[in-house]
C-alpha cells in the first residue's frame, strides 16, 4: 500500500510539474506575441513590411499590360525637335488633341496643370481643341499651405474656361510612404486616373466598373507601358497609321537626365522595384496610367483582414508548443521553419494570384517568436534541471569537473591520464599563531572568508581547485580540460589571489589580531590526472612528482622572503613580457636535477642583475657574481636571496681548489 502511495505521489509530482511547464510555456509565448505586436507599430516594422511588398511586386509584376494605353512623354528628344522650353504653348497641346482626336483615341489625359492663365490666344486655342475632341481629363492638384497657427491645404484646378470647355478634372496627387516610394492606391473621391477610366469606358460605350483597391499592382518596372515621344504624335508620319485607335493616351513628363529636371522639373517618384535593383526613379505620368490600368483590369491589390492573421498566429500557438514539447529539438526548429516557408509561400502565392496584400512579416515574426519563446522557456527547464544536479556534484568536486561530467556521464569511473599541468599550492604564513588567538568558530569564519575569496579567481582563470589542506589550497591549471596557457594562467591567478588578500589582513589588523600573508609555489609538469579513490569514493585530483615539487616550492618562500616562487619549468612556458626575477638554483629533496626559481618583479634594473649575478655564480667568476650583488643590494637592501648568494659565494671563495662544488643549494638546507 505504501508503495502505490509513493507511486501515485511521484505521477502526481510529474503531472504537476509538466502543468507547471507549459503554463511557463504558454506565458512566455504570450509575452513574446506581445513584443511583436508592440514592435507592429515601429517605423522599422513598416519599412520592412514595404520592402516585401517591393520584392512581391518586382517578383510577380507581368511586364505588361492588357490595357490599350499609350504614354506621350515629353522628353529630351521632345525638347530638341520642337525647340520649347517648358511649359509649352497651349496651343501646341491644342494640335496635339486634334491629332489624337482623328487618330480615334478613346480619351486622352493630361498629367499637366493648367492652373494659370498664358495668353489669351493660346488658352482660347486649347479651350477649343477641347471641346471638339474625344474626353479630356486634366490634373489638378493640392498645394499645402504653412501659416504660424496651422497647415492649409488649396486646391489646385485646371482653369474653368477649360473645365466649361468639357473637360473634366482629378486630383493626380500620390501619398508616397515613409521612404517615398508610392505603393498605396489615391485616397481622394474624384483622382485623375479614376476620372480618366471612368471617361474611357463611357466614350468606348461601356459602364464602368471599376474595381477599387489599397494597393497598386505595378505592371512593371519604367517603362512597360507603350511609351512614345510627345513630338511623335505631332508630326505625320512618325506613327504608323491608326496607332492611336480606341486608346488610352495619357501626356506627361519624363524625365531622366538633369537636364531635363531643370527644364521641365520632372515629375518623378520612387519605385518599388528599386529594392530589388531594378530602376528607382518612375514617371508620374506611367504611374497615373498604372492606376488606369488597375481601375479598368482590376490589378490593384487589396488587403487581406487582419481578423486572419490573428485567427492564423492564435493556431501558431498550440501547434508549435506542441512541436516543441514531443519533437527534438532539430525537428521543432525545422517545423517552425517549414510554418515561415509556408507562411511566406502563402504570401506571394495570394499577391501573384488573387491581387491580395498578406504581408507576411507578423504571422512570420510570430512564429519564429513562438518558437524561440517556447524553446527558451524548455531550456529553462532543462537548466533548471541541470544547476540543480550541478548545484549536488559541486559540493564535492570543482564546477569545471561537473561540467565534463555532465557533459560525459562515462568518466564517472575510476582512473586517469598523463597531462601536463600547471600546479599551485599556497599556505598562510603565521596562521597557527593566529588560530591560537581565536575561538573554533572564528577559525572557520577565518577559513571561509580565505578560501571564498581565493577559489573564484582559481576558476575564473580556468582552474581547478583540487582540495582545501587546513589553510592550504592545492590547485591546478591544464585539466580536467586541455588550456594551453595553463601556465599563464596560473600565475594570473597567483598575482590576483595576492591582490585579494589585502582586504583579508587590513580586516584582522582592525580587529588587532596578527596578520598573515599567503605563500605560493608554481610548478609545471606532467601529472596523472582523475578520478582516483576507491569503488565507494573518489576524487578528482592530481598525483606526481610535479605535485611534490610545487608543493615544496610554496615552503621555499620562507627562505627568498617571497610571496610566490614559480619553477623554470613554469618560466619557460610565459609570454617573454611577463617579469621575473631570477633568484637561485635549488635542488628538492629525492631529485638530482637543480630547479632554478623565478618570482614576479616588475624592476627591470633588479631583474637584471639578479640574473647576472646568477650567471657569474655559474661561471666561478666570483668577482663579477660579487659585482653584480652589490648592484642587487644597492637597488634592495636586506634582499634575502641575495644576502644567501652573497654568503654561498663567500664559502665557494674559501674553497681549496679542486674542491667539489655546485652552483644550487639542497632545497631542504634553505
Amino acid at each position: 500500500m505504501s508503495w502505490t502511495r509513493a507511486t501515485a505521489s511521484d505521477a502526481a509530482s510529474r503531472a504537476a510539474r509538466r502543468r507547471q511547464q507549459r503554463l511557463a510555456t504558454l506565458a512566455a509565448c504570450v509575452l513574446a506575441l506581445l513584443l511583436v505586436g508592440a514592435a507592429t507599430f515601429s517605423r522599422t516594422w513598416h519599412a520592412l513590411e514595404f520592402k516585401t511588398f517591393d520584392v512581391l511586386t518586382a517578383l510577380t509584376a507581368p511586364q505588361r499590360t492588357a490595357l490599350p494605353v499609350v504614354i506621350l512623354a515629353i522628353d529630351e528628344p521632345t525638347f530638341q525637335e520642337l525647340q520649347q522650353a517648358w511649359p509649352f504653348p497651349r496651343s501646341v497641346h491644342a494640335a496635339l488633341l486634334r491629332r489624337l482626336h482623328a487618330g480615334g483615341a478613346a480619351a486622352v489625359g493630361f498629367d499637366v496643370v493648367f492652373a494659370e492663365p498664358t495668353t489669351e490666344p493660346e488658352d482660347a486655342s486649347l479651350a477649343q481643341a477641347i471641346a471638339e475632341t474625344g474626353p479630356v481629363v486634366l490634373a489638378a492638384t493640392r498645394e499645402k499651405i504653412d501659416s504660424s497657427q496651422a497647415a492649409l491645404w488649396l486646391d489646385v484646378m485646371p482653369l474653368q474656361r477649360f473645365l466649361d470647355a468639357g473637360a473634366d478634372a482629378g486630383d493626380a496627387g500620390v501619398e508616397p510612404d515613409d521612404d517615398f516610394v508610392v505603393r498605396r492606391a489615391p485616397v481622394a473621391r474624384e483622382s485623375f486616373a479614376l476620372r480618366l477610366a471612368q471617361r474611357a469606358a463611357e466614350a468606348q460605350g461601356k459602364t464602368p466598373v471599376l474595381r477599387h483597391f489599397d494597393w497598386i499592382g505595378y505592371r512593371g518596372p519604367r517603362g512597360t507601358f507603350d511609351t512614345r515621344s510627345y513630338y511623335q504624335a505631332l508630326e505625320p508620319g512618325l506613327l504608323p497609321p491608326g496607332f492611336f485607335k480606341n486608346k488610352i493616351v495619357l501626356v506627361g513628363r519624363s524625365a531622366r537626365t538633369a537636364t531635363e529636371l531643370s527644364r521641365s522639373q520632372a515629375d518623378l517618384f520612387n519605385s518599388p522595384f528599386g529594392t530589388a535593383g531594378g530602376e528607382r526613379l518612375f514617371p508620374g505620368v506611367e504611374l497615373q496610367a498604372t492606376l488606369v490600368d488597375n481601375y479598368l483590369t482590376g490589378g490593384g491589390l487589396r488587403s487581406v483582414p487582419e481578423g486572419w492573421t490573428l485567427v492564423l498566429v492564435a493556431l501558431l500557438v498550440p501547434l508549435l508548443m506542441w512541436g516543441n514539447r514531443r519533437l527534438h529539438p532539430a525537428g521543432a526548429a525545422a517545423m517552425a521553419g517549414l510554418v515561415v516557408v509556408a507562411i511566406v509561400a502563402a504570401s506571394w502565392w495570394l499577391f501573384a494570384r488573387f491581387q491580395l496584400w498578406w504581408p507576411p512579416l507578423l504571422p512570420a515574426s510570430a512564429a519564429g517568436a513562438i518558437y524561440g519563446a517556447a524553446a527558451l522557456a524548455g531550456y529553462a527547464f532543462v537548466r533548471r534541471r541541470a544547476r540543480q544536479t550541478r548545484a549536488m556534484f559541486a559540493q564535492y568536486v570543482p564546477p569545471s569537473v561537473v561540467s565534463r561530467l555532465i557533459a560525459q556521464p562515462e568518466l564517472m569511473r575510476l582512473g586517469g591520464e598523463a597531462r601536463e599541468v600547471t600546479l599551485m599550492f599556497t599556505d598562510l604564513a603565521n596562521f597557527t599563531t593566529l588560530s591560537e588567538q581565536l575561538s573554533a568558530e572564528q577559525t572557520v569564519e577565518l577559513l571561509t572568508a580565505y578560501f571564498n575569496a581565493m577559489t573564484p579567481i582559481v576558476h575564473a582563470t580556468g582552474g581547478t581547485v583540487d582540495k582545501f589542506i587546513g589553510d592550504a589550497v592545492m590547485a591546478f591549471w591544464g585539466a580536467p580540460l586541455a588550456d594551453a596557457q595553463h601556465a599563464e594562467h596560473a600565475l594570473q591567478a597567483a598575482v590576483a589571489m595576492q591582490e585579494a588578500m589585502q582586504p583579508l589582513v587590513a580586516d584582522l589588523r582592525a580587529r588587532g589580531l596578527p596578520a598573515v600573508h599567503m605563500r605560493i609555489g608554481l610548478h609545471t609538469g606532467r601529472a596523472v590526472v582523475g578520478n582516483v579513490g576507491s569503488e565507494q569514493r573518489f576524487s578528482y585530483t592530481a598525483i606526481g612528482d610535479a605535485v611534490n615539487l610545487a608543493a615544496r616550492l610554496e615552503g621555499a618562500n620562507k627562505a627568498f622572503d617571497t610571496r610566490i616562487l614559480l619553477s623554470d619549468a613554469t618560466a619557460a612556458q610565459l609570454p617573454a613580457t611577463v617579469a621575473l626575477r631570477a633568484l637561485d638554483d635549488v635542488v628538492v629533496k629525492g631529485r638530482t636535477e637543480p630547479v632554478r626559481v623565478f618570482t614576479p618583479c616588475q624592476d627591470a634594473d633588479l631583474r637584471n642583475a639578479s640574473l647576472a649575478a646568477l650567471e657569474a655564480f655559474h661561471a666561478r667568476d666570483w668577482d663579477g657574481a660579487a659585482a653584480h650583488l652589490a648592484r642587487v643590494l644597492a637597488r634592495a637592501p636586506g634582499d634575502p636571496a641575495a644576502l644567501r648568494l652573497q654568503d654561498r659565494l663567500a664559502a665557494a671563495r674559501a674553497m681549496p681548489a679542486g674542491a667539489v662544488w655546485s652552483p644550487a643549494v639542497a632545497l631542504d638546507k634553505l
